[in-house]
């Protein structure tokens, strides 16, 4: 994704700015170490790009940059849930203007922090206090954490998931390893399945990964992308193959070709069943990626 022709709104240092991307703002990052850009709307990374690489992120040519639209690409925040278990589907926060906490940057790169509390909005949703951060670190690898404290007088329980759409040259040519071999088959109507411990994929994959090493390796022709993932129990696999692609109206008929999402997830079948956060606790979920 090429940031850097977007109007400048403000210059906060000398490698962070905000710019306007159709009716969203984005922090742009253009450090010596790599190029990123976030949209506040959604606290949605939309591109990483280490130097002397291509971009690590996939995004639609189609993305509608709307705030009434989650962005279609990038790395979606869901939370304070994943899935359909609850409406909206994937929660709440990537649909959420976020604010901007704090940046910082040295040598090494640029950190930037977002944040997401609890408004009258969010509590027609979902009637509980939280405050929420967004720790994006950029530098020659990109992390993103998500942590989520409850604020409330009472417990509560979320799931989530950080949602990364991953560039690859070629889905044909791809291969997934680190993902485990037990999944719950979303295509088939949650059937909990067995595979191999290598993944092609050749078809539309919706696949939630129940015992995931902490890496999954992701290979194409061109390069080997890892990514690292902690505070998960699951590992979401999704591809919505040509049949997928032609019913989305924010996703090029061809954009299958070019991307796959591995997600670190926290997976729960029901917002009953989901992670129990307790007063003054956090939910913790991250994801590292680099090439």
């Amino acid at each position: 994704m090429n940031i850097t022709h977007l109007p400048t709104i403000s210059v906060l240092s000398d490698s962070v700015t905000i710019a306007q991307l159709d009716d969203v703002k984005i922090v742009r990052i253009i450090h010596d170490k790599a190029e990123a850009a976030i949209s506040l709307h959604g606290a949605h990374v939309l591109s990483f790009t280490p130097k002397g690489q291509d971009d690590l992120i996939w995004m639609s040519k189609e993305a509608i940059f709307n705030p009434e639209k989650a962005i279609r690409g990038g790395v979606p925040v869901c939370w304070p849930w994943f899935g359909r278990i609850a409406n909206p589907a994937h929660g709440f926060a990537r649909n959420s203007t976020w604010t901007l906490i704090e940046h910082r940057e040295n040598e090494n790169g640029v950190m930037v922090v977002l944040g997401l509390e609890a408004s009258e909005e969010t509590k027609t949703i979902w009637p509980f206090e939280f405050e929420a951060r967004l720790t994006v670190e950029i530098g020659d690898q990109l992390t993103i954490t998500l942590d989520a404290k409850n604020t409330d007088d009472k417990a509560w329980n979320c799931s989530g998931a950080l949602h990364t759409y991953l560039n690859v040259a070629d889905i044909n040519t791809t291969t997934i390893t680190g993902m485990g071999s037990s999944y719950i088959d979303g295509l088939l109507e949650g059937k909990v399945c067995s595979g191999g411990d290598t993944l092609s994929i050749n078809a539309a994959v919706d696949r939630v990964y129940t015992q995931p090493e902490n890496t999954v390796l992701i290979s194409d022709t061109q390069r080997t992308l890892s990514v690292t993932n902690s505070g998960h129990n699951a590992a979401v696999i999704w591809n919505p193959w040509a049949e997928g692609a032609e019913s989305m109206g924010d996703m090029n008929n061809d954009g299958y070709q070019t991307m796959v999402c591995v997600e670190s997830t926290y997976h729960a079948a029901s917002l009953e069943t989901a992670k129990v956060i307790q007063p003054n606790e956090s939910f913790v979920l991250s994801t590292t990626i680099n090439a």
